[in-house]
């Protein structure tokens, strides 16, 4: 029975090699699957999932604009798929998470969403907000804090490490950029700021 699932975490956590790992593992059996990323997040080159630990595969790029339901429906058309993979979940839509969530429903195939969970001001992003609601299973993806506790946040920060409180949402970035840490740390980083 196929299921839409959720494999959130803060940056940092290795989502992207668990989705490469996972995509692997049914490739090596045989079983063809499809990767989708979101199509501005150049940072390993255009349309690629890429991991810290240098795995990367080719994926189709998905924009703001794109009807993931056609999209998957078209490609069913051509080939049998066995799963499909979406790396940075958190830059869906919330109709887009519909679409999907449609597809496993109508299309009977198996997508597994890998993204984060909440933003640096700790504000779920959108795609995950509407994962959470709607995915058949969900999984938390952990790392750690500095102090060791189970990292659950994350911060931004200027290009002289000063943690960063205010500005958009979205910021393509990693380790140069984003720093994961339990939420005491997260607290103090911030100022203990409270949610609005």
């Amino acid at each position: 029975m196929a299921k839409l699932y959720f494999h959130y975490s803060t940056m940092n956590a290795g989502k992207s090699t668990a989705l490469l790992q996972a995509s692997h593992n049914y490739n090596e059996r045989g079983m063809e699957t499809l990767l989708l990323t979101a199509a501005f997040d150049t940072r390993t080159g255009v349309r690629q999932i890429g991991s810290r630990i240098g795995l990367s595969a080719p994926a189709q790029g998905f924009g703001s604009d794109t009807n993931l339901f056609a999209a998957l429906e078209d490609a069913l058309k051509t080939r049998a798929l066995a799963c499909v993979f979406v790396d940075e979940a958190q830059f869906l839509s919330e109709a887009q998470v519909w679409q999907l969530a449609r597809a496993v429903d109508d299309l009977s195939v198996p997508v597994m969403c890998y993204g984060l969970r909440v933003d640096f001001l700790g504000k779920l992003f959108p795609g995950s907000a509407a994962l959470l609601a709607l995915a058949d299973e969900m999984r938390e993806v952990r790392t750690i804090c500095h102090c060791g506790k189970k990292a659950t946040m994350v911060v931004r920060q200027d290009d002289h490490g000063r943690v960063l409180t205010e500005g958009a949402q979205v910021q393509i970035g990693g380790n140069e950029v984003y720093v994961s840490l339990c939420r005491k740390h997260w607290r103090e980083a911030t100022g203990d700021r409270p949610s609005t």
